[in-house]
């Protein structure tokens, strides 16, 4: 059976039998066969085609789904059988939201390629949503975030905090100030990230803790654009102090004084059931913690 859903899984992806049969190391109609057996195994049109592509059915896109997490289960059912007399080895599939991605994974995996040499890390950089849609999917094997997961499907270890500041460039009026009123920020011109990232959630909770509501927004697909526009002088931003320390370094950017200001949030690692990781995955988490550890 889970050779079957391996094909279908293929074709699915592909839209297209004869790149699912390459990809597969299978022929045209040794692929077509696997097709008709799982669809009289279920019982059900999986797969329509078309002149140029394959469309999924209605009971297609429900058997999608649940082979993709039948086909991870197993994965990972093997990974673990394996790593229980052998060393750890093989791909770790991470994702990261873009501060923890961007700016402080990149020195773990420097740790991890030099303590684990058999590990080979695979990297998704998202927002918080996404990276926590991947771990339900089974598309990722760890997830690190920020800010707040609500779902029960999936488990969760907060790991460090983060502190977040209102920031200003140096080519901006308010900058120059020693002390800023809620009122004055509210005024400003503010650079946000898109909806569903971990930084935006925390924007909106600095909206309500301060009591503020600004009606300039302008919204920023990651946080090195966000930098760069503030540092402009376009507007002003909710960072992360990691993301930032450069910046204050040469002056180009300063964490605003307003009072309810710097708020933390937590950093967090999120994956399925703990009983379902792997050595690699327990030993990479390892190396986050002890890595962030050591930086305060």
């Amino acid at each position: 059976m889970d050779q079957l859903l391996s094909v279908f899984i293929s074709v699915a992806d592909k839209r297209n039998f004869s790149r699912a049969a390459e990809e597969l190391h299978m022929t045209q109609p040794a692929v077509s066969q696997q097709i008709q057996l799982l669809e009289k195994y279920i019982g059900a049109k999986l797969l329509l085609r078309t002149n140029k592509s394959v469309k999924l059915t209605k009971a297609g896109e429900i058997v999608y789904l649940h082979a993709k997490e039948i086909t991870g289960l197993y994965k990972r059912m093997s990974e673990l059988v394996n790593e229980l007399h052998n060393e750890p080895t093989g791909l770790l599939k991470i994702g990261a939201s873009y501060t923890f991605g961007e700016y402080v994974l990149p020195h773990i995996l420097a740790k991890l390629k030099i303590q684990f040499q058999n590990i080979v890390p695979s990297v998704q950089i998202g927002n918080t949503r996404d990276i926590a849609k991947a771990i339900i999917s089974h598309e990722i094997d760890v997830g690190i975030v920020e800010g707040e997961i609500s779902n029960t499907n999936i488990y969760i270890k907060t790991i460090s905090t983060d502190q977040m500041y209102i920031v200003a460039g140096g080519k901006y009026p308010i900058y120059h100030n020693k002390e800023v009123t809620r009122r004055q920020v509210e005024q400003e011109n503010w650079i946000v990230r898109e909806e569903g990232s971990g930084t935006r959630d925390a924007t909106e909770k600095l909206f309500q803790s301060l009591e503020i509501r600004p009606p300039k927004l302008m919204e920023f697909g990651s946080t090195q654009l966000i930098k760069e526009a503030v540092e402009a002088g376009l507007g002003i931003s909710y960072l992360s102090e990691l993301t930032v320390k450069k910046e204050r370094l040469l002056g180009t950017i300063q964490l605003l004084n307003v009072k309810g200001t710097p708020i933390r949030r937590n950093f967090s690692v999120i994956t399925e059931s703990p009983e379902l990781h792997t050595k690699s995955m327990n030993l990479f988490i390892e190396l986050i913690e002890n890595y962030l550890t050591n930086q305060r």
